[in-house]
């Protein structure tokens, strides 16, 4: 059974940084797409960014590209997420999730993790 958990969310100032990991189990290194989503109160949850286990395949939203990266060790099973230059629209509820190749859903998700960026 697939387990995701994540960690690293916190408070920070806008123009801070946080790491955010998600360390998996059940999982396979392989064939497999991670991602990391967020979710604000009353909006829908948001694609950031996906890898492959091997990061051969990293793609990210516009709303985070240049500020969020996105990789993957696949020898800790372990997804993180570097955040830079947050903004306080960036505060959400941060979620890891898995797929494998050709779905169209994730089907693996994490419990969330709290990101607050006061202004």
């Amino acid at each position: 059974q697939a387990q995701l958990v994540e960690s690293g969310g916190g408070l920070v100032q806008a123009g801070g940084s946080l790491r955010l990991s998600c360390a998996t189990s059940g999982i396979p290194a392989s064939h497999h797409f991670m991602a990391w989503f967020r979710q604000t109160s009353g909006k829908e949850r948001e694609f950031l960014a996906h890898t492959t286990w091997d990061g051969f395949s990293i793609y990210y939203a516009d709303s985070v590209k240049g500020r969020f990266t996105i990789s993957a060790d696949s020898a800790k099973k372990t997804i993180y997420l570097q955040m830079n230059s947050l903004k306080p629209e960036d505060t959400a509820v941060y979620y890891c999730a898995g797929k494998i190749f050709g779905s169209t859903q994730y089907n693996y998700w994490g419990q969330g993790t709290q990101v607050t960026v006061s202004s």
